[in-house]
């Protein structure tokens, strides 16, 4: 197949909110409660909620910039791309990067809302996720209809009311919901116990897809504190094989087995000796342990439950033998440091080239389509759908990479300790509240 036909669709992507995203989308008694985008007198942006500022504004949002930059954190909107946060420029960048359909995980609220669970008035955070959710659904998926895959936060404190929601927005066609990797780690009851079952009941009864997220513990990846960030950034993908053990483990998807998860940003080179490994452990210690799969192995169950994601991994499309092709989806991770944009469709190619078109197809995008119950063709052409066919239409568009006044920061981050310490004000477990 021609990298001009190939038709792209990206399971992960990222939204930086707008200011105006609340505007209109919660009850008058709670807009004194709303997060604010303020522009501050030092020329940087901080969303303010509950009398806390964020400091980060934009995590990672790279998209633009030239690789020595990618070490600086954003700390204003003028430093990042308007398709980060403005829907028309971002279709933009999606053609030119030869994408058709996307799927955009939050920013600020955190990956599965993490921000709103710690709110201390339950009813506030209520109000702020399904605000949150409209907006997504109603205005960033909508304006430009099959273009964004529509995804949800779940209400994370409560398991009825994370049901309620998906019920809620499935009936608005959205069929993707994020969800923590782990959430143990975020103080809420693991994935062991049966807290959740309301909400898996609902995620199988509405065909809504359970996105769980590198990085959606609030865990940071780190080894030392004076580790390079490179270690934190080569473990980060495959630190996801701690999800997957725990969730083959856990009775989800044994209970549910129309129930589908995604292991979003994953990967999938290290599948292979996970699910030898997951079967070997099963037939030498099932015994003591306990563990009953109903007659099958566990990797079974992976191959007919978990949908595996990839940005970039040639390795893993090689091994695809051993890997559940009408699982697997791939991934642009725009506009954050991992992505392969605006030059996706050259660097998925070259992994592909030995896929028969057909496998090609469903990697590219009619698997993603079809799980998330997505039909961008109703809405364009399939002609007009390519690669090649949406580049054309933005040919005047500027992908160039350039430097950008970051430059005029004093330090660099240079020390996963650097990072580790942001992230603490980030992603800090006590309550917010007024």
């Amino acid at each position: 197949m021609r990298m001009e036909d190939m038709i792209l669709v990206s399971v992960d992507d990222h939204v930086v909110e707008p200011a105006d995203m609340f505007d209109g989308r919660v009850q008058r008694k709670y807009m004194d409660q709303v997060p604010r985008l303020i522009h501050k007198q030092d020329g940087t942006d901080v969303w303010s909620y509950q009398g806390v500022e964020l400091p980060n504004v934009a995590m990672n949002a790279v998209a633009g910039r030239v690789p020595e930059e990618y070490g600086y954190e954003p700390t204003a909107l003028a430093e990042i791309r308007p398709g980060c946060y403005d829907i028309h420029a971002r279709v933009k960048d999606m053609n030119a990067n030869g994408v058709l359909a996307s799927m955009n995980f939050p920013s600020f609220p955190q990956f599965c809302g993490q921000l709103f669970m710690r709110t201390a008035d339950k009813d506030v955070a209520a109000e702020m996720v399904r605000a949150y959710n409209d907006w997504h659904i109603d205005y960033w998926a909508a304006t430009y209809p099959g273009r964004i895959i529509p995804v949800a936060l779940p209400m994370l404190w409560d398991g009825e009311l994370c049901a309620a929601e998906v019920r809620r927005v499935a009936a608005k066609g959205c069929r993707g919901i994020t969800f923590s990797e782990n959430p143990a780690k975020l103080g809420l009851p693991s994935l062991h116990s049966d807290h959740w079952e309301p909400l898996w009941r609902a995620c199988e009864e509405e065909g809504v897809i359970v996105m769980m997220h590198i990085g959606s513990s609030s865990e940071k990846q780190i080894t030392a504190l004076d580790a390079p960030p490179d270690v934190s950034i080569v473990i980060g993908p495959v630190s996801i094989i701690k999800c997957a053990s725990d969730l083959l483990y856990s009775p989800v998807l044994r209970k549910h087995p129309n129930l589908k998860v995604a292991l979003s940003e994953g990967g999938i080179g290290w599948l292979p000796y996970f699910l030898e490994r997951v079967d070997y452990v099963f037939d030498h210690h099932h015994g003591w342990t306990g563990a009953d799969f109903g007659g099958r192995n566990p990797s079974d169950v992976f191959h007919d439950q978990v949908i595996t994601c990839f940005i970039k991994d040639s390795f893993g499309l090689e091994v695809r033998s051993h890997l559940n092709m009408d699982l697997m989806t791939w991934e642009s991770d725009y506009p954050h440091s991992d992505s392969t944009w605006p030059f996706s469709p050259e660097i998925l190619h070259e992994a592909v080239a030995d896929l028969s078109d057909e496998d090609i197809n469903k990697v590219t995008h009619e698997n993603a389509l079809r799980l998330w119950q997505f039909d961008p063709f109703a809405h364009i052409p399939k002609a007009q759908a390519t690669v090649g066919a949406l580049r054309s239409q933005v040919k005047d568009w500027d992908i160039s990479t350039r430097a950008t006044a970051v430059v005029q920061h004093d330090e660099k981050m240079l020390t996963a300790g650097a990072i580790n310490a942001m992230a603490d004000k980030f992603l800090r477990s006590e309550p917010i509240s007024s």
